[in-house]
């Protein structure tokens, strides 16, 4: 199964928690990387997640961010990715056309051990899949048979996200 960009929809609009908050003992941190056409969609998986007890690092919405990317930009991302516990790349038509999303996943793919990069795919209303080849190299977070998020890693095996 792969997550429906309807139901990231969805959950953006039943938004509780907003940003990247004080961690919290034994809370997993992430760096969501997504291109910013895909806003809504984001906000719906950082939702999901945080309702799991995840904290979820999204650039545009860290206030010392500049307003325009230069090489601030470039280097406040690679503290954050480099600071998150996880590197999750939402996988849409979008992200993958991004000049930033691929070289997020390249930066982060050099800097962290890859049990703790994720590809989250998502399917679009048409049932389109996104994700390029060299995602696959990667664990994804996938909706689980049963409902709920699941990390599944590259054998396929899965591990409920509340649980990581």
């Amino acid at each position: 199964m792969t997550i429906r960009q309807s139901d990231l929809t969805n959950a953006a609009y039943g938004r509780t928690q907003r940003g990247f908050s004080a961690k919290r003992y034994g809370q997993p941190s992430a760096f969501l990387s997504h291109s910013h056409k895909d806003e809504r969609l984001a906000l719906g998986l950082q939702q999901m997640l945080v309702a799991q007890g995840w904290d979820i690092y999204i650039d545009w919405q860290d206030q010392q961010m500049p307003d325009q990317p230069d090489a601030e930009t470039a280097m406040r991302i690679k503290r954050a990715i480099i600071g998150a516990d996880w590197f999750l790349f939402l996988a849409t038509e979008n992200s993958t056309a991004s000049r930033w999303c691929p070289w997020e996943i390249g930066y982060a793919d050099g800097e962290k051990p890859l049990n703790r990069i994720a590809v989250v795919p998502t399917t679009d209303a048409n049932g389109s899949f996104y994700g390029n080849e060299y995602l696959r190299l990667y664990s994804r977070i996938d909706t689980a048979n049963s409902g709920g998020l699941a990390l599944f890693d590259t054998k396929n095996q899965g591990i409920w996200v509340r649980s990581l």
